[in-house]
């Protein structure tokens, strides 16, 4: 197991390494920037008001409301990346590693959009009636030939695989090892409870999973954001030095204390980024199958609403967790008894119990990642089902669901080194085709993204002004009809006209 260990880390380490995913997330988000106009930077406000206040487009086809496809794609991305992966990045690549979680998130929310806007675009309807979309299918039915269909095939796999390591198992050794350190419950007994409570939501699908997802996710978000700003405010002399700290560190690679002082700005900007994803998700594809499900009167609106969650994600909740171990001072601590800088795993627990009074700090940072954990283990799920009934059928989504609450008990009672190197790997395979298939199809985003802005810029249309203006466009009819252009099965799984249109 040691040496598989090892030979998983060193394959992680290629992929996530300075010469494939990094450039080519960086790449295809700085490209997207660029010929979408920055439109998350001037779009930012009229999308968050459409997913977090309006919440959803009347009469629109789908199967969750745009809030509930945004609070299931949070769900799954806000987790243990966003305590645990924001100090590893900054206890290895020091505090100039937030800098580059900062680049990955703006940069990643163009990929973000565009990932939404195709699986939308791009989504059918399964033989259970419920809208299913993401990478798995609009690298096939977007990208003719049998390339596309390749790439659709190899993230359908990946991602099946994936699921079960960075959205099951490592979140529920988290909570499981969390919960014994603070509060000596048996990982047996949070392993027991946590299955049943994940059977018990899952079972539902995404319609129990959205509604579970929408009134739990906004207040975890706001009882740590809130725990953070307490501590920030305390600390509120040192924040001008960490951001003067995280600026210079980003480029000129100061590391942590412990044998990194000095390490090469790649070190930073490595686990900077590889971090950001594992946080964020965005370039990854996984949030595009959350949008599929959106109950939205045009592609473009639910991208947009989607691209709010790495905002969120990144902008929001990374930087409270990355100024808080920076400004409390932990991240180049030094462990009394054993000599050596503070393990990331206990980073972040370390800074709020500095930052808050008693316990408090301790205890929020625990449930905190308990909440982040368990949810993210609602959203992958979701996730691996859409991408089982594409490799297999639907007849496979009920008992992929009891499989993977059940693997949930494994992971709370299991040592996971081996799944962690191995989860890491798998990301960088989701992302690879799905980041090759939105550089393909960028004419597409941007041609159809312009179109739709030009004659609603404030996203305030309603669908019968929406219908208005895009009634003569190619595609629109077929993707109204509740299939979408160039998809391959019907509602019951047929041909459909639509195959020759793209």
């Amino acid at each position: 197991m040691e040496n598989l260990s090892v030979f998983l880390g060193d394959i992680s380490a290629i992929i996530w390494g300075p010469y494939v995913l990094i450039p080519l997330l960086l790449g295809t988000g700085l490209y997207l920037t660029i010929r979408l106009g920055g439109l998350q930077f001037f779009k930012l406000g009229a999308s968050l008001r459409l997913g977090l206040i309006k919440r959803k487009d009347a009469g629109a086809e789908g199967d969750v409301s745009q809030f509930q496809a945004l609070t299931t794609a949070l769900a799954a991305t806000v987790g243990t990346g966003n305590i645990v992966g924001v100090a590893t990045a900054i206890g290895i690549g020091g505090p100039g590693a937030l800098f580059w979680m900062w680049v990955t998130g703006l940069l990643g929310m163009a990929s973000k959009y565009s990932e939404a806007f195709l699986g939308v675009r791009f989504r059918g309807t399964d033989a259970a009636g419920e809208k299913s979309g993401g990478p798995q299918y609009y690298l096939e039915r977007g990208i003719r030939g049998p390339f596309g269909k390749f790439l659709a095939l190899f993230f359908a796999v990946a991602a099946t695989i994936a699921c079960f390591g960075i959205g099951n198992m490592t979140q529920g050794n988290s909570i499981a090892a969390n919960l014994d350190n603070s509060f000596n419950i048996s990982p047996w007994v949070t392993g027991s409870v946590l299955t049943v409570l994940s059977l018990a939501v899952l079972v539902g699908g995404i319609k129990s999973i959205g509604r579970v997802t929408a009134g739990f996710v906004p207040v975890m978000i706001v009882f740590y954001v809130a725990a953070s700003l307490y501590i920030l405010i305390a600390n509120v002399a040192g924040i001008p030095e960490a951001f003067a700290q995280i600026f210079t560190d980003a480029f000129t690679g100061t590391s942590a204390v412990g044998g990194f002082a000095g390490s090469a700005i790649i070190i930073a900007v490595q686990y900077g980024v590889a971090r950001g994803i594992f946080s964020n998700e965005s370039g990854m594809g996984s949030a595009a199958i959350a949008a599929a499900a959106a109950q939205t009167t045009h592609p473009v609106r639910q991208g947009l609403v989607s691209m709010t969650q790495t905002f969120i994600d990144t902008i929001i909740v990374v930087t409270c967790t990355g100024l808080v171990i920076i400004t409390t001072g932990v991240w180049n601590m030094i462990d009394p008894e054993t000599g050596e800088q503070i393990s990331p795993a206990l980073m972040t627990g370390q800074a709020f119990t500095y930052g808050l009074p008693g316990e408090w700090g301790h205890w929020i940072v625990t449930l905190g990642l308990v909440m982040f954990a368990f949810s993210t283990i609602l959203g992958w799920c979701y996730y691996g089902e859409r991408n089982i009934e594409r490799l297999i059928g639907r007849r496979a989504v009920m008992p992929f669901r009891v499989l993977f609450s059940l693997v949930v008990f494994i992971g709370c009672t299991t040592e996971l080194t081996v799944i962690w190197n191995f989860s890491d790997m798998m990301n960088g395979l989701m992302a690879l085709p799905n980041l090759i298939g939105l550089l393909i199809l960028s004419g597409l985003i941007v041609r159809e993204t312009r179109w739709y802005l030009k004659h609603d810029p404030k996203l305030e249309a309603d669908k019968a002004q929406i219908e208005d203006f895009m009634n003569a466009r190619p595609g629109w009819a077929e993707w109204k009809q509740g299939d979408v252009i160039g998809s391959s099965r019907s509602r019951l799984g047929g041909e459909t006209e639509a195959d020759s249109v793209r």
